[in-house]
């Protein structure tokens, strides 16, 4: 990798107009990764590529006016300074407040590139200085002019967002981008979570009475919660493909389900690291209460239960549950 302060004009040059350039085309990925489902935004980040474009164009006349057709590659990933950027226009399906945070940071550094870049720019020898001199000055005023073009870009964007995405549009995309969240993590993470706290009660205090030792106890509800988390998530991620349902990709929805199953089963076993029979089963009654009501909690806040309804509906289920492993466990 090469230092920025041993660029050259030349170079300085070609890395922004290779900066435009990549920047316009991922603003293409963000513009078509959002377009079936967030139309307005689309919109938005279709003029700050064209912006981008105008931006190149710029840049490479006066390339080409000082140093001929021949564009070297130089990249961001060639020179020290830059942060690399995690791809994500590359993923499917897009995050709407991920992407235009993605899209501030964007315009952030380029603007700092631009200023650092007509900080930097300088006569190569005294004995070229008066030539120098003129380029330095051609140079130097487009680089401030692009530094503060991107800095206004951002306000193009705002002033964009205002005038494609209004207050209707806008909130038509956060009800669809809320629906999406619901889908492709609360549904799986629910179903999961309420697998793992109550199918594992039964088999847990089965063992912990049937055996009054907490290690075999904690043993028997760390596999019956690893067991359930693997079945689970295999089951959600075969359940279908997510191509017409809109719920994400399979190895998502399984992996968020898997793991919450797991955590689900987890946490009322963990209790039984505890040497005293009867203080971990405590604990563990103690956090299995805790399992339900944020179990409840979270179907009020998401899926439009009421919370009454759904908190007699989870601890009539639970306790069941739990009263079976006990009597089963004692007899």
């Amino acid at each position: 990798m090469k230092r920025f302060a041993d660029l050259t004009e030349q170079e300085i040059l070609a890395l922004a107009i290779s900066n435009e350039e990549e920047d316009s085309r991922i603003y293409r990925g963000f513009a078509e990764g959002l377009r079936e489902k967030f139309l307005a935004s689309a919109e938005v980040f279709d003029e700050m590529a064209e912006e981008e474009v105008r931006h190149r164009t710029m840049l490479f006349d006066l390339y080409r006016s000082k140093f001929g057709d021949y564009l070297p590659l130089i990249r961001r990933q060639d020179v020290k300074g830059f942060i690399p950027k995690k791809p994500l226009w590359l993923m499917q399906p897009l995050n709407l407040d991920d992407v235009r945070k993605y899209a501030e940071n964007m315009e952030f550094e380029a603007a700092r590139f631009y200023r650092r870049a007509a900080e930097t720019t300088r006569d190569a020898s005294v004995r070229q200085l008066l030539v120098e001199l003129t380029r330095d000055a051609s140079v130097r005023q487009l680089l401030v002019e692009l530094a503060e073009a991107e800095v206004r870009h951002e306000s193009l964007a705002h002033k964009l967002e205002q005038k494609i995405l209004t207050p209707s549009a806008r909130a038509e995309e956060d009800e669809t981008a809320r629906r999406i969240f619901v889908l492709q993590y609360v549904q799986p993470g629910l179903a999961g979570l309420m697998d793992g706290s109550v199918s594992t009660l039964a088999p847990l205090f089965a063992a912990a009475f049937a055996t009054h030792n907490t290690w075999s106890t904690f043993l028997v509800g760390l596999a019956a919660s690893v067991g359930a988390g693997i079945s689970m998530g295999f089951a959600e991620a075969l359940s279908d493909d997510g191509s017409l349902t809109g719920r994400g990709t399979p190895w998502l929805r399984g992996s968020v389900c898997g793991i919450m199953t797991t955590i689900g089963g987890i946490g009322h076993t963990l209790p039984y690291l505890i040497p005293s029979f009867w203080i971990a089963t405590a604990a563990a009654i103690v956090i299995v209460v805790a399992e339900l009501i944020a179990i409840s909690w979270i179907r009020y806040r998401y899926m439009d239960t009421p919370f009454l309804n759904a908190a007699f509906q989870v601890m009539v289920g639970g306790a069941l549950v739990f009263i079976a492993g006990i009597v089963i466990g004692s007899s």
